[in-house]
């Protein structure tokens, strides 16, 4: 028999339900909050919100109005989505059948709010519990959307749709999996694209959203469909609504990234289609996504030469659209002094540096955008400082021309930090740029003639971002007119308009190189030094938004000047010292930027004591005033990361405080992390205080390196290991990545410290090294981690010896596994042959018999390693390994002499130097006894390497 309710049971769930969702009375609310609370352990409990959800009209013998019923039902609604979200698969599947019934009834409801709820809920259970969980529900939805019955209502179709993009949009590479023989979207999407012609504007939107999910994934069942889709495409591409437009338009940016081979033929159509969308000026969301077109155009390999016949089209539309409208300027034109005013909460968007500080073999740091990069020799680890936010959105460049106000050369459109089609039309400009060259400045030549000095501000400034935008591209078009521009900008600098003055910053940063690479002194007097001097007392301008444009250009100056800036580094830190005392929070993260830009920049020059003198006290005084909650910590602690490296042993009078209170926080974060574990009213802590504490710990151990390193981590024994290890199983893989790099500095700098600890440690690396679960990953950001925890298992292997033997076996086979990998980025791959060569400096014997399985891969690896003591120590490990079994080498044998013969002794002391020379001496003799013609068999080498083989191992 079917499960019914009990009528007293159902009347009194009603009622709390109803009560629970009373504001007017507060007893009543949190009387009903608790009975619901109990109620939730009753094994019927979700059946009766099923029931209540999907019953259009009260249950009899209940009295409520409508509106109070609908009300009833959409908090059994959010309650039933709750369950299946936290506890889908401890609920029975009796009572997942009753939810799934309830929504499809809810899908056909009369009341909006009931309809949307549902689509919401069954596309939780698809979430959670996947498609196959569910899978029949795909046709019920397509039956819903196309009438199938004849008697569907317009509103269930719509709600059927908006279901289906969403279950589109979470498993579009699922739907694409085969299952029993079949891929459901060979079914699925034939059928989209039929709904694209839905008498239902709504359906017809999300029908092409639903589609554009699946563009980029280059299907087969994309294959056998795209042209269809085309075709329809360009019958909506009039279509009277602009949601279906703005998704045409979506629809063709994700054609030119994945089949542009079938527009070029329409390049003429599209071009003036495009234009007339990105001037809609009734919808800024339709004319971004126009506006997208170009910049997806642009990066295209080859798509972009298509475009080049109608460019004189496209820029005048670009710049049009660069001008801020009537209503930008009523919102953010002539914006008063306001540097004494307070920030709103609101205004201070949490953002810090995103560049990854990396260590070289020889202490130094730089800067990394591409963690897939990162590692091998010189590289060794990554730490991430910095997790943005939100991820970028479609369109957004990063770098190349930042408009967001969020990171180098930034520039914020009066407060608004969205993508516009101001923004988009000028990132469009800079990549268009860089395709056509020189050809791109002759294009707006008119109109930077007429504008840069137009009466009408606006006019003024949309020139000047103009000029910014094609700074990289038309660089050698642009130069000869630099000698009048730059000084003519810096006078910009002034200009009573704040707007104007902003992006005078960025632009001027966009042209700093060609005044840094200024020889002549009086050319530097006369275009850098006032350039530098301008961006300087802008950072203390009467205007917010103009001090952050110049700290962000100042900032980018830095980056590009490097060491050149050093004669001026005192009038710049005295310059930032009185920013400090004058800025307001949100100016401030952006001022920590400019101090470790310049920290990295002059390196050593910072630890004088005339500039360390000043600066630190006024980062302390910053330091002691941020709270260990707050937000702020993330780009200060960061900031002092650079400054620690720079001033190294200089900082360790400061070191022990910030040292503690690093771990202080980790303490906590971690605490608070268990906590919320147990008791899911708690919310998660910020992962990011993990990370940047843990980045500033590993940059002091190195700063300090040595005994007075030593003596922190020891005042912190034992809870500074047992925390590291805690973070080193954190689920975060930006965590874990931190962790490792401080677990392989620790290795390099404090191993005493740490020596007693790697029996704890050890096994929880080994784990990390399996890479079973990052392949089955669509992303690869574990190979972060598996990156930075490889340089750690080299950097244990070569200290502690003898003691890796009972984890040398599967460490190796991990090792193995990743260098033989394909998918495994090269850094990350170098890393892991650095740490199975140090393996074999104490375990030899052990590694022998495996010879055969790693070899070749392993000196393809080091065929691309610059030769640094990491180098020199694997190739050592390697060849003592080689002598535990010379035979495995025949394959690669020529190889390997190969390798011998072009390494490079690059700045090595003694012993590392003569210890691999040594080896490789008796390695050769090895060989020379097993091969009696062994010169004949050298003689494939060039004659280079013969020669060098013979002059430094007398062969």
């Amino acid at each position: 028999m079917a499960w019914q309710p009990s009528p007293e049971s159902l009347q009194t769930l009603i009622g709390c339900l109803k009560d629970s969702h009373n504001g007017f009375d507060k007893a009543a609310q949190k009387q009903a909050e608790i009975m619901l609370s109990q109620a939730k352990a009753s094994p019927d409990f979700n059946n009766y919100l099923a029931f209540i959800f999907s019953s259009p009209a009260p249950p009899a013998g209940i009295t409520l109005t409508a509106n109070d019923y609908n009300m009833v039902r959409m908090a059994a609604g959010i309650m039933m989505k709750n369950t299946v979200k936290n506890s889908y698969k401890q609920t029975p599947d009796a009572t997942i059948a009753l939810i799934k019934a309830a929504v499809l009834l809810g899908l056909r409801d009369e009341s909006h709010p009931v309809r949307n709820y549902a689509g919401n809920i069954a596309t939780e259970i698809i979430r959670r519990g996947g498609i196959y969980a569910w899978p029949e529900l795909l046709n019920e939805l397509l039956n819903m959307i196309g009438n199938a019955d004849g008697h569907t209502a317009p509103a269930t179709q719509e709600a059927a749709m908006s279901a289906m993009a969403k279950i589109c949009e979470d498993n579009a590479k699922l739907l694409d999996r085969e299952h029993n023989g079949q891929r459901p979207l060979n079914i699925l999407l034939p059928k989209l694209i039929e709904a694209t012609a839905s008498q239902l504007p709504k359906v017809r939107a999300q029908a092409l959203t639903a589609l554009n999910e699946f563009i980029p994934r280059k299907s087969q069942a994309m294959l056998a469909n795209v042209d269809a889709l085309l075709n329809q495409l360009f019958t909506l591409a009039t279509d009277p609504t602009n949601d279906v437009r703005r998704e045409v338009c979506r629809a063709f940016v994700l054609l030119v990234e994945t089949r542009a081979d079938k527009l070029t033929p329409h390049i003429a159509g599209l071009v003036d289609y495009i234009i007339s969308q990105q001037q809609n000026e009734d919808d800024e969301d339709l004319a971004c996504q126009a506006v997208e077109f170009w910049l997806s155009a642009g990066e295209h390999e080859d798509f972009w030469k298509n475009i080049g016949p109608y460019v004189t089209k496209i820029v005048p539309s670009l710049l049009e659209g660069m001008v801020y409208s009537g209503e930008d300027i009523a919102l953010y034109g002539s914006a008063s002094d306001d540097d004494e005013e307070d920030d709103q909460d609101e205004d201070i968007k949490p953002r810090f540096a995103t560049r990854k500080l990396k260590r070289n073999a020889n202490g130094s740091t730089n800067p990394s955008d591409d963690p897939s990069q990162n590692g091998g020799a010189g590289n060794n680890y990554e730490k991430l400082s910095g997790m943005d936010e939100d991820d970028l959105e479609d369109g957004e460049i990063e770098d190349d021309i930042d408009l967001d106000g969020d990171d180098d050369g930034l520039y914020d459109d009066g407060g608004d930090s969205s993508w516009n089609v101001r923004k988009g039309s000028a990132a469009a400009l800079d990549v268009l740029a860089r395709d056509f060259g020189d050809d791109m400045f002759e294009c707006i030549m008119p109109y930077l003639t007429v504008n840069l000095k137009h009466a009408d501000w606006p006019q003024r400034e949309s020139a000047v971002l103009s000029l910014g935008a094609v700074a990289d591209g038309c660089i050698t078009a642009v130069t000869p007119h630099l000698p009048n521009l730059v000084p003519y900008l810096v006078t910009l600098l002034d200009d009573p308009e704040p707007l104007v003055r902003q992006i005078t910053c960025w632009t001027l940063a966009r042209y700093s190189s060609w005044a840094i690479e200024l020889t002549d002194p009086a050319q530097v007097a006369t275009y850098f030094v006032p350039m530098m001097e301008g961006f300087l007392t802008k950072m203390l301008d009467k205007n917010k938004k103009v001090q952050e444009a110049a700290a962000s250009a100042m900032a980018t100056l830095e980056e590009k000047a490097g060491k050149k800036l050093e004669p001026y580094a005192g009038p710049i830190i005295k310059q930032y010292i009185k920013c400090f005392e004058k800025y307001k929070d949100r100016n401030m993260y952006i001022l920590y930027d400019c101090v470790q830009t310049l920290a990295e920049a002059i390196g050593p020059v910072l630890a004088l004591p005339a500039l360390s003198g000043e600066l630190i006290p006024a980062l302390f005084k910053r330091y002691d005033s941020v709270p260990d909650q707050s937000r702020e910590l993330f780009p200060l602690l960061e900031c002092f990361s650079y400054v620690a490296m720079s001033l190294g042993s200089v900082f360790a009078p400061y070191a022990q405080p910030v040292f503690r209170r690093c771990v202080n926080i980790i303490h906590q974060n971690l605490e608070q992390s268990l906590a919320a574990a147990s008791n899911t009213h708690l919310d998660n802590p910020d992962k990011d205080f993990l990370v940047t504490s843990l980045d500033l710990i590993s940059a002091i151990i190195q700063a300090l390196a040595g005994e007075k390193a030593s003596m922190l981590v020891t005042d912190t024994q034992p809870a500074f290991f047992e925390l590291l290890s805690f973070c080193l199983e954190d689920p975060t893989d930006e965590v874990r990545q931190s962790a490792y790099a401080v677990l392989g500095d620790c290795a390099k700098f404090v191993f005493p410290q740490l020596q007693p600890c790697l029996d704890t440690i050890l096994p929880i690396l080994l784990k990390q090294l399996d890479m079973d679960n990052i392949l089955d990953e669509e992303i690869d950001s574990g190979f972060s981690v598996i990156n930075n925890a490889c340089w750690s298992v080299g950097e244990i292997a070569i200290r502690h010896g003898k003691g890796m033997a009972p984890y040398t076996e599967e460490l190796m086979k991990h090792c193995v596994e990743i260098i033989t990998n394909p998918r495994v980025p090269h850094g990350v791959n170098e890393n892991a042959a650095i740490a199975l060569g140090r393996l074999g400096l104490a375990s030899a014997e052990a590694l022998g018999p495996h010879l055969h399985t790693f070899a070749e891969e392993f000196l393809i690896s080091m065929d691309d390693i610059d030769p640094t003591e990491e180098k020199a120590t694997a190739l050592r490990g390697f060849t003592l390994v080689v002598a535990q079994n010379p035979q495995a080498m025949e394959k690669v044998l020529l190889h390997y002499f190969r390798t011998i013969a072009t390494y490079e002794d690059i700045n090595l002391r003694s012993p590392i130097k003569q210890e691999l020379h040594d080896a490789f001496q008796n390695i050769i003799l090895v060989y020379r006894q097993m091969i009696p013609q062994l010169d004949t068999f050298l003689a494939q080498l060039s004659a280079e390497e013969q020669a060098a083989l013979k002059s430094q191992y007398r062969i």
